[in-house]
């Protein structure tokens, strides 16, 4: 699995919106490799997009059509300014339900300080919280390399997540502490509370 990360900040999260679809559903048909990919805005105008291929080959491909793309072109004036995006290194999916059901989603970005060790305690947290956070349907991790990643967990409600954040006992607590303890530096969330979320005709959910 490979991923891209596309990010910018918008005052017209409906235009951005639309913009997005046009431009999938232009490029879906022709993008060999193109698996799905989340997308949305914070409250504040923060846009992301997530979007996940089944090799690197894939994604570069999909790339050097996007620089002709007339509905990437028009994406990126539905942003303000800058538009960043970052290829992953390694990208990872946990599953505990069907993602295409969530109703909230959570992005997290930040960086750690040992991505081997911060791995392996995610892997624990996400074994134990199948069990105790049932709100949690699934997650997407992409690490961009030099220990930066940006992390989409994809929840049933947000109503129903954070009650189960509240819930969960202590010691699942103490694994999230165990893979926080690796983050250095500012971590930033950004919350999704009206996602759009696609998959590529035949691909798994």
């Amino acid at each position: 699995m490979f991923g891209q990360v596309i990010q910018g900040h918008t005052s017209d999260p409906t235009g951005v919106r639309q913009a997005m679809e046009r431009w999938v559903g232009n490029v879906s048909p022709g993008a060999v490799g193109l698996v799905g990919g989340t997308a949305g805005a914070t409250q504040d105008g923060e846009f992301i997009a997530v979007l996940q291929f089944d090799t690197e080959e894939a994604a570069l491909v999909h790339t050097d059509r996007r620089k002709q793309d007339r509905g990437f072109v028009d994406l990126c004036a539905a942003l303000d300014g800058e538009v960043t995006v970052r290829d992953g290194v390694r990208t990872e999916v946990f599953l505990a339900g069907d993602v295409r059901q969530a109703d909230f989603v959570q992005v997290v970005q930040g960086r750690v300080s040992d991505l081997d060790r911060a791995r392996e305690c995610l892997h624990a947290l996400q074994e134990v919280l199948k069990v105790h956070l049932p709100a949690l349907l699934g997650s997407v991790t992409v690490e961009h390399g030099a220990g930066r990643f940006t992390r989409v967990l994809h929840f049933s409600t947000e109503d129903e997540a954070r009650a189960g954040e509240r819930q969960m006992p202590p010691g699942i607590r103490e694994r999230d502490q165990e893979a926080r303890q690796w983050i250095v530096g500012p971590v930033e969330f950004l919350d999704l509370r009206e996602p759009w979320l696609w998959q590529a005709a035949g691909s798994a959910p």
